[in-house]
């Protein structure tokens, strides 16, 4: 993985691009030594996105689990248990 000076990065944004999408470099952005952000191929953002996606399927799922098993609260119950 590259690392670049967000500066350096506008004068080749292009390349950075090509960098990404062609050869499936992943290009970190620095600011003053500190990491900002990252260019990455698509790809990659479509595999973090899948993941994310498990990630809220299985919370999901536990959450579900739980309430079945422990029951729930209303809505209404909750707002006023809260003084809301």
């Amino acid at each position: 993985m590259h690392r670049i000076a967000a500066s350096d990065a506008r004068q080749g944004f292009a390349e950075l691009i090509n960098r990404a999408g062609y050869s499936g470099d992943r290009v970190i952005l620095e600011k003053h030594g500190k990491e900002l952000a990252a260019v990455v191929p698509i790809v990659d953002l479509i595999m973090l996105e899948l993941l994310e996606n498990q990630l809220d399927i299985s919370d999901t799922r536990a959450s579900v689990t739980a309430a079945l098993k422990d029951g729930s609260t209303s809505l209404d119950d909750l707002r006023a248990e809260l003084g809301l």
